[in-house]
Order: structure tokens, then sequence, then C-alpha cells
């Protein structure tokens, strides 16, 4: 499908690439990796004919169609969550206003045998076909899947795209090139900005896809569901395996152990015959044997290893000062915006030394507790600190707290104690600071690197309690493995905001469950938490089709229809039950579009249209009505059912 032939692309003299070749098939899932720098943006930059490479060859069908999602923040103005949905299916809309336009003019028009007359009869057919083709039907079902599926609710169609963060917009981005349903799909860190519920669902659309995929990804777990090739750039070359990542790494072992074994054997010719031309070169007898060896030397092409290899290295922090045994501990916490309650009546026990997880959707509460613990809002209920807890604290702010007159190695040097000192080029370099970068000034850097920087510096402090609030966004994986491994012989407690599953795997023994204003613990890892889950949404369904089932038999028992006395007292007992959810429900929803239209009166008022804490609490308002919908409609189906069998 793309033929790629002899690519070279060049920054300053310096190649990124060097005649790469290789195709990209039809159906292709492809993982691009490689160190952070090595050419995998820029890669995907050239498909999506936003970068001209310096030579060679790209080939693409004449009607390939190319959906590309950068890492950037996509600006949207002016138009809904909907509105810019839609605009997936312009082409499907304009192929319909021009099969209209050509209908009324053929109506209009009385020259029947005209050549005219004819080529609009052709261009009809042919318009009309196409349209079969691509898809007439209602494309709004689709959209609302995908924006669903992505984490929007159905209150978030109609807002202003300019009220979402970036992190949002990117989101309505991908739906939008997701319902394209490109022929290829070119995705640079997809799953930078969406929950683990989120990132499955864009696991199983990918992987069902018929188009192609390449994408570029630092969560592990992602990629093994999704691709079914890896493709590695390294020192400007391609090393193509039609394998998923894990077993990718295996074979890249096998073949990094053989470049070393080739390297060595090369490195130890090259000296022999530089000796011996130093031991030869004055001799006449051995001139033409010297002249040979050299012209050897000129002409061998030298071997390349990607030398740099942190896999071996480990990151011990200074130990943890000792604290009490429960550094936690919550007890009838509740936290409210105005009326509304992110957190009710929440309880928790933190045990020293553990190692935790804060999962659940965006906005269900993660942070709100985190910032709780940290003491920066004010909440009801009890709190406690445990014995000299010393905590450290990664948020997005923290990049911007560093000092900006610093170099990257002055602001670790300058936290660093003991036997770690002596490994602070080893831990810049594997969290991608090695060489020159260490000198950097820290004004100077991106938004990324000065979060990678303040996590650095944060490990590197004699705290017992740390809180990691999405840790892994910035850092590549073998960034994320030397921060895995660190936190795991981290002798303190540690609590962990994360999506990335891969990295959460094997490093924390519980789960806390962020939802419907309650924090649920759950004993065990982050795929026992997920597999509970599915275990738990299959009893849901299997508990409502069990009743759609009884309701089926007792209906079928009966002749016409009718039931027995007691079948029927038991089924009028149900709907009963099933009457009275559906008015409760009823209720919570009418109090909620009450409070809801209170609030919007408020909103025309300048005081609280620029209140920021507001305007959070009024979309809060609007996600917990979207969520009693949703149960209202479960609901409303099962008494449907109900009155049905009678």
């Amino acid at each position: 499908m793309i033929s790629v032939e002899q690519l070279t692309i060049e920054f300053g003299g310096s190649p990124l690439f060097d005649e790469i070749t290789f195709l990209v098939n039809q159906k292709d899932k492809i993982a691009l990796v490689g160190k952070n720098g090595a050419g995998k943006t820029t890669l995907l930059k050239v498909f999506a004919g936003l970068q001209i490479p310096t030579r060679g060859n790209i080939t693409l069908p004449k009607d390939l169609t190319i959906g590309y999602l950068p890492q950037h923040m996509i600006h949207n103005h002016g138009t809904t969550v909907m509105q810019e949905a839609e605009k997936a299916f312009e082409h499907i809309t304009s192929l319909q206003v021009q099969i209209d336009h050509i209908s009324q003019e053929l109506a209009d028009r009385t020259d029947y045998d005209s050549p005219s007359y004819h080529d609009l009869i052709d261009r009809l057919s042919h318009h009309t076909e196409h349209l079969n083709i691509v898809g007439s039907g209602n494309f709004y079902a689709e959209i609302e899947k995908t924006l669903l599926g992505l984490g929007f609710l159905r209150t978030d169609f109609d807002r202003q795209c300019s009220e979402f963060s970036g992190g949002w917009r990117m989101r309505i981005e991908l739906a939008k090139i997701l319902l394209q349903r490109p022929d290829i799909l070119l995705l640079d860190e997809p799953t930078n900005h969406l929950d683990i519920e989120s990132i499955q669902w864009l696991e199983n659309f990918l992987a069902s896809s018929s188009g192609a995929v390449i994408l570029v990804s630092h969560d592990k777990a992602f990629i093994d569901a999704v691709t079914n090739r890896t493709i590695e750039i390294s020192l400007g070359k391609i090393y193509d395996y039609n394998v998923n990542y894990s077993k990718y790494i295996e074979l890249r072992k096998e073949r990094h152990d053989q470049q070393v074994r080739a390297y060595e054997n090369q490195q130890k010719m090259i000296q022999d015959t530089e000796d011996f031309i130093d031991r030869f070169r004055s001799k006449a007898t051995k001139a033409i044997q010297v002249q040979s060896r050299i012209k050897q030397l000129n002409k061998l092409e030298r071997l390349e290893v990607d030398m740099e290899d942190n896999s071996r290295l480990h990151l011990k922090f200074p130990p943890a000062p000792h604290s009490g045994i429960i550094p936690i501990e919550v007890e009838h916490l509740t936290k409210a915006y105005g009326d509304y309650v992110v957190l009710d009546n929440v309880g928790l026990i933190i045990n020293r030394g553990e190692k935790v997880a804060f999962v659940g959707k965006n906005g269900e509460g993660k942070s709100t507790l985190i910032k709780c613990i940290m003491n920066e809002i004010e909440f009801s209920g009890i709190l406690k600190h445990g014995h000299n807890v010393k905590i450290g604290y990664f948020a997005q702010n923290q990049a911007s707290l560093l000092d900006e007159t610093k170099t990257v190695f002055e602001t670790i040097d300058y936290v660093a104690v003991g036997d770690i000192r002596t490994k602070i080029r080893d831990i810049l370099g594997a969290f991608m600071f090695g060489g020159e970068a260490s000198d950097k000034k820290v004004q100077v850097l991106s938004g990324g690197e000065r979060s990678r920087l303040a996590m650095i510096r944060l490990l590197l402090e004699p705290v017992n309690l740390l809180i990691l609030d999405e840790p892994t966004n910035h850092l590549d994986m073998r960034s994320k493995e030397v921060l895995k491994e660190a936190i795991k012989a981290f002798n303190g407690t540690a609590i962990l905001v994360s999506h990335d599953r891969e990295f959460l795997d094997g490093l924390v023994d519980k789960v806390y469950e962020f939802g419907n204003k309650k924090v649920r613990e759950h004993l065990g890892g982050i795929y026992d938490f997920l597999q509970y889950k599915k275990m738990q949404n299959l009893n849901e369904l299997e508990i409502k089709n069990q009743l759609k089932r009884e309701v089926t038999i007792e209906d079928k028992s009966q002749s016409e229809n009718k039931l027995s006395y007691e079948a029927r007292k038991e089924i009028n007992k149900k709907i009963r039950k099933a009457e009275k959810d559906v008015e409760e429900m009823e209720g919570y929803i009418q109090n909620f579009e009450h409070e809801l239209q209170e609030m919007n009166k408020k909103l025309e008022l300048p005081e609280f249209a620029s209140d920021s804490d507001f305007i959070i609490q009024y979309q809060k308002k609007q996600r917990e009505l979207e969520h009693k919908m949703y149960e209202w409609e479960l609901l409303s189906e099962v008494l449907d059912d109900l009155n049905a069998s009678i």
C-alpha cells in the first residue's frame, strides 16, 4: 500500500534516516519504536505529507486516505463537540448536496435527448453509487458510539470545544479521525490523555479495524493489544519485525547480542590490521601488502551498535525516613463544591510500605482526594497523617516550580545525596537527558522535559510517602522501567494515579476505585482489578438477561399469553418494584435538572461566568445528571420488558 524506498532525512547535515526501505501493507498494525529523538514522529509526518525527505521516494496509491493524530494540542474554536465530530462526514454531506442539485436540475430540464442531459444522468448514477459505497445511513449513531467510547457524555455533545482542556480536545480530534475510517491511521501517543476504560475501547477499535495503523506509544499493554508488526528506528536505520512488541523485545536482545559480537570482532580485525600496517609500513618487501591492508580498511563498512544501554541501571533512592504504621487514614471524608458532592463519606487506610493505585474515570475525585491529603483544599471528615510522614508529591504544576537559572545537571546535583551522586549522569541518561542535554538550562526545556526533570528531582529527595499523578506521560519505555523498578525497591509508601496498566502491573498491591462519589478498595494488582470489573459488568448483564429469560419462560408456559394467577402475581410484584425504581430515579433527575436551571441563571451573571470553580461545579453536575439518565434508561428497559410479558 505504501512503499518507502531509499528514504533519507537530514537535519543540519546529520542523517536522521539513512536510505531506509520498507513496505506498509493494507492491514498492517505497526508499532514504531526507538529512543526519543530517533525519528518516530518525523516518519509519521513524512507519511502525512508534513515533512519533505532529503532524498528517496514514498509511493502512495492515488486514492489513499490518511488520518494523522499529532502529539500537539488541537485548537477547535467556534464549534460544539458534535459539530466538530460531524466534520468527519463532510464528504458524505457534500456528496448528498451534489446528488440533490443534479436531481433538481434533471427535474427542471426537458431536453431529454441532449448529450448534457445524459451526462447529468451519468454523474447522478456515479455519485449515487459512490454514496452507497461510503455509506449514506444515519452516521450520528456512529458519532455517539465513538464519543462515548472515548469518555464523553451525551451532555458534552452540545458544549463548545473551547470549554475543554487540551487533552479532551485531543480526544475530539481522535474521534473525528476514527470516524473518517481512513485507509491508514497515523497515531502519535494517542493514549496520553485517555483513562483506562477509553484506552481499552480504543484498543478494541484499532485491533478490529480493517485499515492499516502506524502508531507511536510508550504504553506497552496498548501496543501489544493493537499491533502485529514492530519497526525499530535506531542509528538512522530500521529493523523490521513481524511480531508484536513483547516478542520484539526478545528478538531485539538476540539481534543486539549478535551486533555486539560482530562489532567486537570487527574492532579486533581493525586493530590487528592497523598493527600490521604500523609494523611493516617502513619495509619495502611488505609495501604491497601494507597498501592492500590500507585499501581494505578504507573500503570497510564500519559497524555501529547502539551502545547506550541502561537496561542494567538500577536506581536506588535514599532510604525512606521511618514513619508511623499508618501514613494515611481517612474517615467519613466528604468534599463538595457548593451543592455538588465529589466525595461522600469516604474512608480508607493506607499502611506503611504499601504501593496503591488510584483509578477511575476523569472527574471522579482522584485528584480531589490527593489535594485533601496535601491540605490544599478544605473538606469535612477526618484525614490523619501518620507520625513523621514526609510527602513527595508529583503533579503537573511541579515542573513550573523548578529553578530556571540552573542546568539540568545542577538541578539534580542540588538534591542528590550519598552514593547516588556518583550516578547522576547515568540517571539523567536513563530519563533522556544524556550527553549535552544535561547541560541545558531549565528555562529552555519543553513542558515534557521539565516534567521528567521534576520527577527525577522528587525521587531523589528523602521522603517516605510518594504521591505520583500520571508520572509516565512523558517517559519512554526504558525510563518507565527504571522508574518502576526504583519505586518497587522504595521502602516507603506510594500512591500512584496512572492509566498505564503495564506500569502499574507488579507495582501496586491494592487498587482504590473512584466512582459515584465513593472510593472502593480492591485487593490485588491492576489486572486483578480489571478482571474483576469485567466479571462485575458481565454479572450485571447476566442478572438483566436472567430476568428477561424468566419473563420469556413464564410467557411461553401459558397458552395465548394467559399467565397463571401465581405467575401474574409474581410479575406484578416485579412491575411495582420496577415502577418504584423508575419513579425514584425520575425524582433524582428532576432535582438535578432544577439545580442545573438555577446554575444556568447564575451563569448569566459576570461574577459566576468567570468563576472557574463554579464552572467546574456546573460541569460535574451535568455529568452526574448524565449518569442518572443512563440508570433511568436501564430501569425503564426492565420495566418495559416486564409490561410486555403480560
